[in-house]
């Protein structure tokens, strides 16, 4: 992680004074000074501050339904933030595995672990994320083999990677895909002339939203969940599931 979140994640620093004793000179990892408050060090380093050892908080992962009427944001823009629903100290060290839309419930991670949260992100891994996708129009017979072969979204230069379409009714599916283009669930079903009226994430990798959760509800997750995504070969594992 870089320096400066290090130094916030094991004092009671803000992110601005955390920079200010870096450039101090203040921080010494390994021996070294370092005055770069973006470099990348390791839990593991010795990390000292002003002569004492530093050691950072344990890592937080949370669970959210997130409610239809708030944004995936750290702050309040036009509609709230769903970070408003947290009641806890040190929000502002979070941020989202994943973002949804203003309009679409169900799961999001909230983690303050850049490299789990990036074994998330990234398509390279392979995580697939399911969605609940109420359409206007009824499906037209072949669709699910347009998904899996790929489809051309307005503006994009390449086909969307390969998507599973499991078909409940001709106007309900699930709809996993390993992506996270801008929109790209409401433009793929644009892409095949029909228009997404609900849409709820249900599922990320092996991890389905507990359906104890309320929307605007969270929790922690537990250690084996969190496990789920820190395994170097979990996309591998995941992938033949739906």
């Amino acid at each position: 992680m870089r320096l400066d979140k290090f130094l916030c994640k094991s004092t009671e620093f803000s992110r601005e004074q955390a920079r200010e004793f870096i450039f101090g000179g203040h921080v010494r990892v390994n021996g070294e000074m370092l005055t770069d408050p973006a470099k990348q060090v390791h839990e593991n380093n010795d990390i000292l501050f002003k002569g004492n050892r530093l050691k950072a908080r344990d890592s937080r992962y949370i669970m959210m339904n997130k409610p239809s009427g708030t944004i995936c944001s750290n702050v309040d823009e036009n509609y709230p933030s769903i970070f408003s629903l947290l009641d806890f100290d040190r929000i502002d060290d979070l941020h989202l595995a994943g973002r949804l839309d203003v309009d679409t419930t169900g799961l999001v991670f909230i983690t303050d672990d850049g490299r789990w949260s990036q074994q998330i992100i990234s398509p390279k891994n392979q995580c697939y994320k399911t969605y609940l996708v109420g359409l206007r129009n009824p499906l037209a017979e072949g669709v699910s083999r347009q998904f899996a072969s790929g489809l051309q979204l307005q503006g994009e230069k390449d086909l969307t990677l390969p998507a599973r379409l499991q078909i409940i009714t001709r106007q309900q599916v699930l709809l996993s895909i390993m992506e996270g283009k801008y929109h790209q669930v409401k433009r793929m079903f644009a892409a095949i002339g029909n228009k997404v009226v609900s849409l709820h994430r249900q599922q990320i990798g092996d991890i389905a939203l507990d359906a104890t959760l309320q929307p605007g509800q969270w929790r922690y997750l537990t250690p084996d969940e969190v496990s789920c995504f820190s395994s170097p070969a979990f996309g591998e594992e995941q992938t033949g599931k739906s």
